[in-house]
C-alpha cells in the first residue's frame, strides 16, 4: 500500500574495506533487529551500491514520523550497543535524514532501488512538490512498481552527537521500487532535470526486516 503520511529514517555510509567484515556482521547480527524492534518501527532494508555512493543504504520505515522523535527511540540512541559505538566510529561519509513521506504513488517495494537526492531553493519546496506529484507515477514506467518523496527534517536529521545541522539535513529523497536494474536506471535518468539533484544512484536491496519476523518472548 501507499505509504504517505510515515516516517522514514534513510542512512548511508561508506566503510573502509579492513572494517567491512565486521560492519556487515553488525549491521545483520545486531543492528536492524535492534531497531526494528522499537515501538512504531515498521521494517528495515539494507542495500549495497549497484552505481551510486555512499556504498551502503538502509533505510527504516515508521508507523508515523512522530516516532522518529518518540521517547523509545531517543532513549535507543541516547544508550547504543559497545558493539554499535565501535562500528559507528568507522563510518564514512556519513548521511543521515529524518523523513516525512509525503508523496507515495504506487505498491510494494523491489529488489533495485533508484535514489535520487535533492535539495530545494529557498521558496520552492511547494513548486518541487507538485511537480514531484505528477512526475511520480509507476504506472508510467514498465518495471516501476513504487515511487515516493521523503522530506527530510532539518533539526532531526543532525548527525548523533551534533547540536547543529548539516548543510544537507533538511534534502529530499526521491525513492524508486522497480523490478530490475535496468528499468530503475531508466527511470532515475528520466528524473535528471526534476529539481536540483546532489547526488543520484542505484541499488541492490540485500535483504530486509518486518515486525512480524521478529520471535516474541
Amino acid at each position: 500500500m501507499p505509504i504517505a503520511g510515515k516516517g522514514m529514517l534513510l542512512t548511508s555510509m561508506d566503510i573502509d574495506p579492513a572494517d567491512e567484515a565486521e560492519f556487515n556482521r553488525w549491521y545483520d547480527r545486531e543492528h536492524i533487529e535492534e531497531r526494528v524492534a522499537i515501538d512504531g518501527f515498521v521494517e528495515a532494508r539494507r542495500y549495497v551500491a549497484h552505481a551510486a555512493s555512499p556504498k551502503y543504504l538502509g533505510l527504516y520505515s515508521t508507523a508515523s514520523f512522530e516516532v522518529l522523535d518518540s521517547p523509545a527511540y531517543r532513549e535507543k540512541l541516547k544508550h547504543q550497543t559497545d558493539w554499535s559505538n565501535k562500528v559507528m566510529a568507522r563510518f564514512k561519509n556519513m548521511i543521515r535524514s529524518v523523513a516525512r513521506i509525503t508523496i507515495s504513488h504506487g505498491t510494494g517495494r523491489g529488489g533495485a532501488l533508484g535514489l535520487i537526492r535533492l535539495r530545494p531553493a529557498a521558496g520552492d519546496a511547494e513548486k518541487l512538490r507538485a511537480t514531484l506529484r505528477e512526475k511520480l507515477d509507476p504506472a508510467q514506467r514498465d518495471g516501476i512498481i513504487s515511487m515516493h518523496l521523503l522530506e527530510g527534517d532539518p533539526q532531526l536529521s543532525k548527525a548523533i552527537g551534533s547540536d547543529t545541522p548539516g548543510p544537507g539535513a533538511g534534502d529530499w529523497f526521491v525513492l524508486i521500487d522497480g523490478t530490475g536494474m535496468e528499468a530503475v536506471t531508466a527511470a532515475v535518468a528520466g528524473l535528471k532535470d526534476v529539481g536540483p539533484q546532489v547526488s543520484s544512484g542505484t541499488y541492490r536491496l540485500m535483504w530486509d526486516l518486518a515486525k512480524s519476523d521478529i520471535p516474541r518472548p
